[in-house]
């Protein structure tokens, strides 16, 4: 066995099912952390710390170095589109391309299942773009990835722009999803929100990674 053989061997040995060791970009300094099915991380950081440059490094949309597996299967062999389906990346500022919602949609009855749950409705099929608000923009996109059935989601502020009431719904949805094995790389400005619903604690600061202890698990002497 070749040497790099024996050490994706050993990495994936008792694996949880995604794991992440040494990915690093040109400002993105190593970073390692796993995720098992069902587990939630949430990502904290200052603004420009490199919490974006890390989902987009994981999702393998910037140029990186490093090995993440998934399943067991080395990312390398996954074709790109495949691994984006697989590792669902939903960005702070979404992407439209078409006039209307539905369009964005291959089949709108089937996301309905997921849209209703965020407060939309049959009729939002027919919505032009240009008339959603940056908070239904998020709930929208989030429901788009969603029905692409990932095993892995990154969230970047998926809730910055919402209400609380939408805020609730998004993390009602999202704890569903991960009840049915989803894991989670959330990245959230908000303290509160990570104890809501993660389990673990990333911490990025000038493109360093490091996973620290959650405050709501510290326990006070």
């Amino acid at each position: 066995m070749a040497a790099n053989e024996a050490g994706l061997a050993a990495f994936q040995a008792g694996a949880p099912m995604f794991q992440v060791r040494d990915l690093r970009t040109s400002i993105l300094k190593p970073a390692s952390f796993s995720l098992s099915a069902g587990e939630a991380l949430a990502v904290r950081g200052a603004s420009g710390a490199g919490k974006t440059l890390l989902l987009r490094a994981v999702a393998d949309l910037d140029p990186n170095e490093g090995l993440v597996t998934l399943d067991g299967r080395d990312r390398s062999t996954i074709a790109g589109p495949e691994w984006r389906r697989l590792v669902g990346y939903v960005p702070a500022e979404p992407g439209w391309w078409a006039g209307t919602v539905g369009e964005h949609f291959g089949e709108w009855t089937a996301a309905l299942a997921f849209a209703r749950e965020l407060g939309f409705r049959e009729e939002t099929k027919a919505w032009p773009i240009a008339r959603l608000s940056t908070g239904e923009r998020l709930r929208l996109a989030l429901v788009r990835a969603l029905m692409m059935r990932p095993k892995v989601l990154l969230l970047d502020e998926p809730t910055a722009a919402l209400d609380v009431a939408s805020v609730a719904a998004v993390e009602a949805l999202i704890d569903a999803r991960m009840r049915a094995g989803l894991a989670v790389l959330w990245v959230t400005h908000d303290a509160e929100q990570g104890k809501r619903v993660a389990h673990r604690l990333l911490v990025v600061e000038a493109g360093q990674v490091r996973e620290e202890a959650p405050e709501w698990t510290v326990i006070s002497p």
